[in-house]
């Protein structure tokens, strides 16, 4: 029997927005499709736990010792000799056999100026010929937002009929146990009284924006979560860790994330460039008051139910914008969702003939 084949190579890295992701929609693949059809393919040893699936087989191929590796040869060579269709969630693409990609973002190629150190340039080099063999190669590019597509069309010329927007979602968010220890932790976080961020420590994530705005504004408090990249550092990280009122965590578990989101005054975005941007929506999901940038997709994303700021002017009142009302995210919560995602997925795949 034909099967679905997918890469599993997400489970070998943190749960950020294309793992997140990733992991989601394959936990929904699992509840609508048959046993059988589905394979998840493995390296040797993963980082994170892999769920006991109902109907999805896991195979785990020997002897892959890092990512390259797997992604390059094994992968490959596993694919040459089974038939099947190849879901690949993290903007990579198999040498051989039938695939569908997702290219949540082209970030390298639109922002090519945030890449400005000798190794930054060479992984945006490496990441742009990635999205060229995507755009010819791939039988559909799916993306995460009607932001995201018109990117793709417009520089990679990929006709509009191959590429299909299927969303993020924010399901997760309910199951996930909060971890109030993170307040014994750090004891000046107090309820109500701190504005909360999550991402990439990267430049697209415009942590200047808080910088400056933490500078005008002492008496507001900030906490920075994220994991700093080795490439595309912002060069204002380390003035954030010298102000009193920025606290930076690093990387955080879901439960301490989801503790601090539900006890922040707002959560904060003020991100340059997102393919979705998926943290306001958990945000929202926990009760609390999202603010995001009107960059990019966002606007697009979050409609009239978050309260919008200025990417580039960090002197607006945050106080004096929350007393304004918008509109309940209830809409967001129907419109995005893993489950309607792998639904949309699942039935692309049986339309291209993948399953009986």
């Amino acid at each position: 029997m034909a099967r679905i084949i997918i890469n599993g190579i997400f489970y070998n890295s943190n749960l950020t927005g294309i793992e997140r992701f990733a992991h989601e929609i394959v936990r929904q693949l699992d509840k609508i499709c048959s046993a059988d059809e589905v394979l998840l393919v493995l390296p040797a040893n993963v980082s994170q736990p892999v769920p006991d699936f109902q109907n999805i087989k896991v195979k785990k191929l020997p002897k892959t010792p890092g990512r390259k590796q797997f992604n390059n040869v094994k992968l490959d060579i596993f694919l040459f000799f089974h038939r099947g269709i190849c879901i690949d969630f993290t903007n990579h693409i198999p040498l051989v056999g039938t695939s569908i990609v997702f290219l949540h973002d082209i970030y390298c190629r639109v922002c090519p100026d945030d890449f400005y150190t000798s190794q930054d340039r060479r992984l945006r080099n490496k990441t742009c010929k990635m999205y060229s063999r995507i755009a010819r190669r791939a039988k559909v590019v799916c993306t995460v937002s009607e932001y995201s597509k018109q990117q793709i069309m417009k520089y990679y010329f990929v006709p509009e009929q191959r590429i299909q927007v299927i969303y993020n979602g924010a399901d997760h968010i309910k199951d996930i146990l909060e971890d109030r220890g993170i307040f014994e932790k750090y004891p000046q976080l107090q309820k109500g009284k701190f504005f909360f961020t999550l991402g990439s420590l990267s430049v697209r994530k415009n942590l200047k924006w808080i910088l400056n705005h933490a500078k005008l504004f002492p008496n507001e408090y900030f906490v920075i979560s994220g994991a700093t990249l080795s490439s595309v550092i912002p060069p204002e990280l380390e003035n954030i860790r010298s102000l009193n009122n920025i606290l930076c965590m690093g990387y955080l578990s879901d439960g301490e994330v989801k503790a601090l989101m539900k006890d922040c005054r707002a959560f904060i975005f003020p991100s340059f460039f997102e393919g979705f941007g998926i943290p306001p929506l958990e945000a929202l999901a926990c009760g609390t008051p999202a603010i995001v940038s009107t960059a990019t997709c966002l606007p697009e994303i979050y409609e009239d139910c978050v309260y919008y700021i200025d990417p580039n002017n960090p002197s607006i009142d945050l106080n004096s914008l929350l007393e304004g009302e918008v509109a309940a995210p209830d809409k967001l919560f129907d419109r995005y969702s893993y489950k309607k995602s792998a639904k949309k997925l699942y039935d692309l795949v049986t339309q291209m003939g993948a399953c009986p």
